[in-house]
């Protein structure tokens, strides 16, 4: 049978997988989820951040191709900065435009494709990479590895998650794969006048790898990042060839080529932002960059100098001058310190309010393992494989290869959301392992499953047939099966080491394929919820258009808010959502804009003085206050730690260590809510309505050790007892007044997981608030199972900040109350110095909530009707 040669169809081989890859992840990524999630209303996008690129998109369409620099749709009552780049969003602009799209549902759908189209660009521009760190093969097997791995990265280039996040890992793979193909054409090209034909080839494509990086850069500021992996690569090459005697020339011809490329491209780009911050779009980059040239030329200008001497004299140095100069800046430019050093060890840092923000939290080991699994043992082999290929001449490419594998698992254990960074990495450093075995054990495989082949395969039969014969023809005695020679025999530890490769390479691969194609068919579930939407809905179609044009691009320098503009208080999960359904600007939003500070959500969801919470409503404008079940409960403590990173939660959901079980030695740490939760504003507003509200039949009473007094850092109960709320009210006051030292008693309550109502139920009296009425109400009781008689508490509120009219008297004042779901509540407050203050009109007022009678001193004939006028005039009624 005619031996086929394969060799010559190899480049349609390697095309026709690439393609067959790219299409896979359109199809897995895209068409998948994209069938369930396409409706006449467009796209119900995942997370939080794509519906804020969503309205730069809607924005830029109508002003194409301007980019908003300043948003006066968020952040009330300031506007906030936009501090990334516009590439990511006139990339979907003009796809919108060139599709026709105008209306917002085709917006979305447009919008929507892009992730997973980029998701799919990764596939080709990964196969290059791989095939120029090692072979076609393995540029295959990263391929095949980028287009299924899960994770943060499949999920950020999927359908619907429309965020510049898969920007970000394409173009700046871009950026590596240019740098690297630079570095290996100009590693054997010394720099000479000379030998300028030469040098063409490595300075095209070191400004292809400038240009790579300034998309990055006009994507995200992040592109400094990988300004640093050049910076760390460079002086560990400058290193590595002063060691082995090699010549740096191509690293300064590099350099200074793609940064150069940088420089122009920034500065013609302009700097929107001021100052130095490398965060935002600043000068601080042209320094950066500038700083990296200098670097490269005093690490050349060095090594030239101490080439004769001793080879420690490089290193010591380094050490010398490294620490010199940090000196100096730290001293004489205090400034550009801050830049480049004290940028890069806060960039490494956490701080606790980081803890509260999923994608900003540390990565751990375990999630780590999750997402990667099989993943991270071939990166490793992948990793020793690099410096093993690099044991005798350290090859540029590969040298880049491990220090940015090296920085970016750093950036990613600090900060969660860099996972999507790192896949292209484990998918790089997986295959180049994969490949390195494959290579080596090949031909033993082969010989195994086809003994005879192979180069050194036995002879062909044709050629057997004749040394049978013996002479004059005679044919020789059959001695049955030829004898495979020993080095045709194969290796039984190559072919255990190809088979243990290929099988945990593809349980990698299967693994994540599998969960990447689960996550395709059910991420419809991850948009806006119902009770969500219909809130926003509502609050675009019942509450007063701010006045400033949602689709404007303003000047932040001149732009002033009109008159009638006022602002939505919620936490900053939802600012986005506020912005984008509602066409209404929050007060805070999920940058982390308004959160934090004397005025920020944190502060005033927190505070136990509605007097206090006023005055903040006050300075920032704010008209509306939008409550969930989420922030009274599961989110309580974001804003709590946000309020003070120091005590966080304990004033309000403090743990006791409680025995284990009746009689045990062992100790338990049980939360409780305080007094001081139900005082706090999100408390008061959503779970108790803004009403003055009793505690329930029974609280409990504890006696306790305080934290220090017995080896334990929580309170050690050593009595709990359920009592009737004024008896245990009157047992804390007692035990108090005579308390052993180091021990005190309590009033608590059960924390919601151990008991899911008692956040309807305060310790002690919590007094009404009397600014705030309810507007709206979701129709869904998060005590789903309760039945018509059990507690009835709504997803989301939203509460109107009024003046409230003014009633004289004394006692206790009352109103029914029925809210839009036909949910009842009695309104109550207690009279302060002789009078009443009071939110709800009885008169006048249109709203979907309703009072159902006048308001009536409790135990008095007195009633009082009140007009919407007098709560918006503040008026007074005798």
């Amino acid at each position: 049978m005619a031996h086929v040669d394969l060799s010559k169809y190899r480049p349609y081989i390697v095309i026709g997988f690439v393609v067959l890859f790219t299409l896979l992840v359109i199809w897995m990524r895209g068409f998948i989820p994209a069938a369930d999630m396409v409706t006449p209303e467009g796209v119900n996008l995942l997370g939080v951040d794509p519906w804020y690129n969503l309205r730069q998109v809607e924005q830029v369409v109508a002003n194409f191709p301007g980019y908003a620099w300043f948003d006066a749709m968020t952040l009330y009552p300031t506007g906030d900065v936009i501090y990334w780049g516009p590439l990511f969003i006139q990339i979907i602009s003009a796809l919108c435009i060139l599709a026709g799209a105008t209306t917002r549902p085709e917006i979305l759908v447009v919008a929507s494709w892009v992730p997973p189209l980029m998701g799919a660009a990764m596939v080709p521009v990964t196969y290059l990479l791989a095939r120029k760190l090692a072979d076609w093969k393995t540029g295959l097997i990263a391929a095949g590895l980028i287009a299924v791995i899960s994770g943060n990265y499949a999920y950020r280039s999927i359908f619907a998650f429309v965020d510049h996040h898969i920007a970000e890992t394409l173009f700046s793979t871009i950026f590596v794969l240019a740098y690297i193909a630079a570095l290996l054409a100009a590693r054997d090209r010394p720099l000479s006048p000379k030998n300028l034909e030469a040098l063409k080839i490595p300075v095209i494509m070191a400004a292809l790898a400038g240009i790579g990086y300034l998309l990055g850069y006009f994507n995200m500021p992040t592109m400094i990042l990988f300004a640093l992996i050049v910076a760390a690569f460079t002086l560990v090459q400058f290193l590595l060839d002063f060691f082995q005697d090699q010549s740096s020339d191509y690293l300064v011809l590099v350099n200074v080529v793609t940064f150069g490329v940088v420089i122009l491209g920034t500065v013609a780009f302009g700097f929107p932002h001021p100052g130095l911050d490398l965060s935002r779009y600043t000068v601080g980059h042209v320094i950066a960059c500038v700083a990296l040239i200098a670097g490269t030329l005093a690490l050349y200008g060095l090594s030239a100098f101490l080439k004769e001497r001793p080879k420690y004299y490089f290193p010591a140095a380094l050490v010398a001058l490294a620490a010199l100069a940090v000196a100096v800046l730290f001293v004489a430019l205090p400034e550009v310190y801050n830049l480049l050093i004290s940028s890069l060890i806060s960039f490494f840092g956490e701080a606790p309010v980081t803890t509260t923000v999923m994608e900003a939290r540390a990565w751990s080991f375990e999630a780590a393992w999750s997402t990667f699994h099989w993943g991270l043992v071939l990166a490793a082999g992948g990793a020793a494989t690099l410096i093993w290929w690099s044991r005798e001449k350290a090859n540029p490419g590969h040298v880049f290869v491990l220090i940015w594998t090296g920085i970016i698992p750093a950036s990613t254990a600090a900060h969660l959301r860099y996972e999507y960074y790192l896949a292209a990495n484990i998918a790089l450093l997986a295959a180049i392992f994969a490949g390195a075995v494959i290579n080596v054990t090949w031909k033993d495989a082969v010989r195994l499953l086809r003994p005879g082949s192979g180069d050194d395969a036995p002879e062909p039969v044709e050629r057997q047939e004749k040394a049978k014969k013996g002479k004059k023809g005679a044919r020789s005695r059959d001695t049955g099966k030829p004898k495979v020679p020993p080095k045709d025999r194969p290796d039984p530890l190559k072919v255990g080491a190809f088979a243990a490769v290929v099988v945990v390479t593809l349980l990698f691969g299967g693994i994540c394929f599998g969960t990447t194609l689960d996550m395709a068919k059910t991420v419809k579930y991850g948009g806006i919820d119902s009770q969500w939407m219909e809130t926003l809905e509502w609050m675009s179609a019942n509450t007063p258009d701010p006045g400033v044009d949602y689709y404007a691009i303003h000047d932040g320098d001149t732009f002033t808010y009109p008159e009638e503009s006022y602002g939505v208080m919620s936490w900053w999960d939802y600012g986005h959502l506020i912005t984008f359904v509602s066409k209404r600007i929050p007060n805070n939003n999920p940058f982390q804009h308004g959160v934090a500070g004397p005025n920020g959500s944190a502060v005033y969801l927190t505070s136990t003085s509605e007097e206090k919470a006023n005055q903040i409503l006050d300075n920032i404008g704010t008209r509306y206050v939008i409550t969930t079940h989420e922030i009274a409960t599961g989110k309580f403590h974001a804003p709590a730690t946000w309020a003070d990173q120091e005590v966080r939660t304990t004033p309000f959901q403090p743990y006791f260590l409680l025995p284990a079980s009746a009689g045990s030695t062992s100790y338990q740490a049980v939360p409780f809510y305080t007094q001081q939760y139900y005082l706090t504003m999100i408390a008061r507003l959503h779970n108790l309505d803004g009403s003055m509200t009793d505690p329930g039949p029974e609280v409990l009473y504890a006696e306790y050790r305080e934290p220090g007094t017995v080896n334990n850092s929580l309170p050690v109960v050593t009595r709990m007892e359920q009592m009737n709320a004024t008896a245990a009210a009157a047992a804390v006051e007692a035990y108090n007044k005579s308390a052993p030292a180091g021990s005190a008693a309590t009033l608590l309550n059960l924390f919601h997981e151990i008991r899911a109502d008692s956040i309807l139920h305060p310790v002690e009296r919590v007094p009404a608030l009397q600014h705030y009425r309810l507007v709206h109400e979701t129709p869904q009781n998060v005590f789903i199972n309760a039945g018509a008689d059990g507690p009835n508490l709504k997803v989301i509120k939203i509460f109107e900040y009024v003046p409230g009219a003014h009633i004289k008297g004394d006692g206790i004042i009352e109103v029914p109350v029925t809210t839009n779901t036909g949910r009842a509540f009695t309104y109550r407050q207690e009279s302060a110095n002789g009078e009443f203050v009071v939110p709800y009109a009885t008169s006048g007022w249109s709203g979907e909530v309703k009072t159902t009678g006048p308001y009536r001193i409790a135990g008095t004939g007195q009633t009082f009707d009140v007009t919407e006028e007098d709560i918006q005039q503040g008026r007074t009624i005798n």
